[in-house]
């Protein structure tokens, strides 16, 4: 019997996230000719391409610290029992968030660019108001409650797309800073650790999926990936779920072991030419492969790659001290 180890530490699940029954197959709409017709699908080499005056890596964390349950107003008296009016609660996540940005450049190396943290109140409750502690005030985002949707999704839904507007936000900021230590204007890539939704719009980045769970291609093209070698990537394609965009599948740098080892997902914007979106895959498969992350230094190794892995860590270290934040609530909430 022959067999692979996964080298992803199982705490973060695996690369392959639907890994008991295999990738689950996808109803998005995909056009696989973009770049070369089906019939022609076949790994592609890496090929020169002009490096950038610097890359800039996103990423974002969070973290919940505690539930909380926020009484709404009493109710009408029901007539059988005068005087008791009914109360209620509806349930809250109180949060931590940051995000930022590492650059490398020619001039520097590695770099912190910019960081910003957050604190914040996710409830459907329209009564809710900020809550100040001695940690910080979670500023309270109160979202509309949607009967069909489990609550504990619709609030972290809610507040993954603050992440979303912060890591936008810093990402900004960050490219307002380039031109300050010598990056041509305009000259910068931007890789968004995660999916790119919701940050279509900035210029020249692309969104960078270590995780797989859906197989997107037909079952022909989806089998082509697997033969990928350390370095090639897939033709690129248009893919539309609930938002569209430009697609590929790079191999990173890997030991040799399961199909998909070391397989990620890159995306850019459905509204740029297709010219641009095979420059910005040929990009990719240039500049990637050299940030990938070692087996015996990580354990989303080589897809967890080194300067994302670095920012992650600083901006945990942000977000405070868990223990201190969640009592900091609870004497909040007994004043």
């Amino acid at each position: 019997m022959r067999f692979h180890v996964d080298g992803w530490d199982p705490t973060y699940g695996s690369s392959v996230e639907n890994a008991e029954n295999g990738i689950a197959d996808s109803t998005a709409k995909v056009t696989p000719h973009i770049e070369l017709a089906p019939a022609d699908w076949k790994p592609i080499s890496p090929s020169q391409v002009s490096a950038p005056g610097a890359v800039l890596f996103v990423d974002g964390v969070r973290r919940i610290e505690a539930r909380i349950w926020i009484e709404q107003p009493p109710s009408v008296e029901p007539a059988s029992s005068p005087g008791n009016a009914v109360r209620d609660a509806r349930m809250a996540l109180c949060a931590s968030y940051a995000a930022g940005t590492v650059c490398c450049c020619p001039d520097r190396g590695a770099h912190l660019l910019t960081i910003d943290y957050r604190r914040g109140l996710f409830t459907t409750a329209t009564n809710a108001a900020d809550v100040p502690t001695t940690a910080g005030t979670y500023k309270a985002t109160i979202t509309a409650d949607e009967q069909d949707q489990n609550l504990a999704v619709l609030l972290s839904t809610a507040l993954q797309r603050q992440l979303t507007d912060l890591e936008v936000l810093v990402a900004t900021h960050a490219r307002t800073t380039l031109t300050s230590h010598g990056v041509p204007e305009d000259s910068d890539l931007l890789v968004v650790d995660g999916p790119l939704r919701g940050r279509t719009h900035l210029p020249r980045a692309l969104g960078f999926i270590k995780s797989h769970r859906t197989a997107y291609l037909p079952p022909d093209l989806h089998t082509m990936i697997a033969t990928l070698a350390p370095g090639e990537r897939s033709p690129v394609f248009l893919m539309g779920t609930s938002w569209d965009r430009h697609a590929w599948y790079l191999r990173l740098p890997c030991t040799p072991g399961a199909p998909w080892a070391g397989v990620v997902r890159l995306e850019c914007a459905a509204d740029i030419p297709a010219s641009a979106a095979i420059e910005l895959a040929n990009l990719s498969q240039a500049l990637l492969p050299r940030y990938a992350s070692i087996e015996y230094k990580d354990t989303r190794a080589p897809q967890n790659l080194v300067p994302v892995a670095g920012l992650e860590r600083e901006l945990r270290r942000h977000l405070g001290n868990p223990i201190l934040l969640s009592r900091a609530l609870r004497v909040a909430s007994a004043s």
